[in-house]
């Protein structure tokens, strides 16, 4: 099991003083981080819809990257400078409009320069995933 070097606490200031225009207004929130998994929530918005009702993939795909970001830095600690290097998303199903949206990161391979991890964005209480990401992040030089 690994060992956060930053707590929910820590994440969230850092994010707030480093990120804050992907951590404002308390849209999104960081509901536990371990340094292995985290789970994200973002509170459902109408500005997440895209014309039909569903929610957006730019909205699922930002919050997939975000929630990526948010479990490596509870790993390695406050690097603001890793980056995304890839990202791919498979759209399962239909977001559902008034619900929020969660994140449910986990990494699967931690290197010196790359980190491994998925994602799986589900849509209010349903067990059923809405999408499955798979991110690779750039570590840089310590």
């Amino acid at each position: 099991m690994a060992i956060a070097r930053m707590s929910v606490a820590e994440l969230e200031a850092f994010l707030h003083a480093e990120f804050p225009q992907a951590f404002r207004d308390g849209d999104i929130a960081i509901e536990s981080a371990d340094g292995e998994t985290c789970l994200l929530r973002q509170r459902y918005s109408e500005r997440m819809l895209r014309p039909g009702g569903t929610v957006s993939g730019p909205t699922l795909m930002a919050l997939a990257d975000f929630a990526m970001y948010v479990v490596l830095l509870s790993r390695i600690g406050p690097v603001g400078l890793a980056v995304t290097a890839n990202l791919n998303i498979n759209f399962l199903r239909r977001g559902r409009p008034g619900q929020d949206v969660l994140a449910a990161a986990r990494l699967l391979k931690l290197g010196k320069r790359l980190a491994v991890g998925e994602v799986t964005l589900l849509s209010g209480t349903s067990p059923d995933p809405i999408a499955h990401v798979t991110s690779t992040y750039s570590i840089p030089n310590a």
